[in-house]
């Protein structure tokens, strides 16, 4: 198995999308990108730790390519909106690609280039942080309270 990690808003909404994609084997939502060690919600919802909501993908590489989860990820989210997804505002809330080795660093790029053709896009692409994970509540928060989601 592999793995990637993306911030694309609310975590609930994107661990969803990522969970309905052939290839995607397990998923947990947590916190990347910031400077303290095991925040807590509260913390990364305050803006003062740096922290984005993120979802932690497991794929099978035989089964989906990266750049089909590049796919996924842009699909689930506005791209072009800067540290905001619908009606969630703030740092934590940005659009990032955090990438493990060089060829994920190179497939977000090209797949960034390509997006910027047609409007600006505010994805960061950044290696790859400490992953701290979300309190148990939000762990496949969908899935557990019939569909309810934060709307984009």
């Amino acid at each position: 198995m592999s793995e990637a990690m993306f911030g694309a808003g609310c975590f609930w909404s994107v661990e969803h999308a990522f969970r309905q994609v052939e290839g995607v084997t397990d998923t947990e939502v947590g916190y990347a990108g910031g400077t303290v060690e095991n925040p807590t919600y509260e913390q990364v919802c305050s803006g003062d730790t740096g922290h984005a909501e993120v979802v932690r993908v497991e794929f099978d590489p035989a089964v989906i390519t990266y750049d089909r989860l590049l796919d996924a990820f842009f699909a689930c989210h506005d791209p072009t909106q800067r540290d905001r997804q619908g009606p969630d505002i703030g740092k934590q809330y940005r659009s990032a690609i955090f990438y493990f080795d060089e060829a994920q660093r190179e497939a977000a790029e090209r797949k960034v280039e390509a997006l910027k053709k047609d409007r600006d896009i505010a994805t960061q692409i950044v290696p790859a942080m400490p992953f701290y994970r979300a309190e148990e509540y939000h762990q496949r928060y969908i899935e557990k309270n019939g569909g309810a989601a934060c709307g984009i």
